[in-house]
């Protein structure tokens, strides 16, 4: 799971303009960000860059949700 939403719900961004940053469609960020599809290590890096923050921020420890 990720925190994609909170993050750009956070910073003020919506998830048009991710799709727009990353060059990937709004559905494809709208998967990411209700984690009904994780993005790829590289993908989920290249969002880490774009909303400056550390990857680890957009990162949820299973071990917590438990």
């Amino acid at each position: 799971m990720n925190r994609i939403k909170e993050v750009l719900e956070t910073k003020g961004l919506t998830q048009t303009w991710l799709a727009d940053q990353l060059g990937k469609s709004y559905n494809m960020v709208n998967a990411y960000v209700q984690n009904r599809q994780q993005p790829r290590l590289e993908v989920l890096y290249n969002i880490a860059k774009i909303l400056k923050v550390n990857v680890k921020e957009l990162l949820i420890d299973n071990e917590l949700t438990n």
